[in-house]
């Protein structure tokens, strides 16, 4: 992987994580899964506590994204919002409602991957940590 793509990899979660953000999405983890995935370099896993907010933070990353022509290859479950799923390349986000992700648990199936977690307080974060 090339430096520029690693960076790119790393905004683009940024601009997602900070979408989410703004839209209280909750008990929101990165995983770095680049060492162990061959599609992804970033996984981010939040939560919303009805399917309106699941869908209000998926809207929002699409809307946060779009200016700088970064548009996703695919979003899934959408319209139930119970478990939206944003594929933009390297960088993935599973929006739950937060009884569908405890069932499924993607935290413990990613387990090696290091993580980061966000303090549900949060308001932005300006960068990722090392390691990320």
């Amino acid at each position: 992987m090339t430096k520029k793509k690693e960076l790119d990899s790393r905004k683009r979660a940024l601009l997602c994580i900070n979408a989410s953000l703004e839209k209280k999405a909750k008990d929101l983890v990165i995983l770095n899964v680049k060492e162990i995935s061959a599609f992804a370099d970033y996984f981010i896993i939040c939560s919303g506590t009805s399917d309106r907010q699941v869908r209000a933070i998926a809207d929002a990353i699409q809307e946060k994204l779009k200016p700088a022509e970064i548009l996703p290859l695919g979003v899934e479950g959408a319209t139930a919002g119970q478990w939206v799923l944003m594929d933009y390349d390297d960088v993935i986000i599973h929006i739950f409602l937060e009884t569908i992700r405890s069932f499924y648990d993607l935290e413990r199936l990613w387990s090696e991957a290091p993580r980061m977690l966000v303090p549900n307080e949060t308001i932005s974060l300006k960068a990722l940590t090392r390691g990320m």
